[in-house]
């Protein structure tokens, strides 16, 4: 069920949000995919208050969610990442 049509979000932008702010999901609400961006945020948060605390499941929440950010980097750039729609995110040229 898996279709090739082209999103309309904007690929640079998506890119951008995702390597500034990827650990706040920012990208994940461009994108429509707001569930996604809502667990990107609690991660974040999570991991801030638990490391306020000197509790050590701070920085294996900050882990999971750096390595999660990285793949979804990742898809971005070699245009394998969907967005809320299920269109997938071109780079530039990928459907030509």
């Amino acid at each position: 069920m898996s279709s090739n049509v082209a999103s309309d979000r904007k690929y640079g932008i998506a890119v951008c949000l995702c390597a500034i702010f990827g650990l706040l999901g920012f990208h994940h609400f461009y994108l429509g995919r707001f569930a996604h961006g809502l667990l990107d945020l609690s991660m974040t948060i999570g991991a801030v208050v638990l490391l306020m605390m000197d509790n050590p499941l701070g920085i294996a929440l900050l882990v999971v969610d750096i390595i999660h950010t990285l793949v979804i980097t990742v898809m971005l750039l070699i245009g394998a990442y969907r967005d809320g729609n299920g269109n997938i995110v071109p780079y530039p040229g990928q459907f030509k």
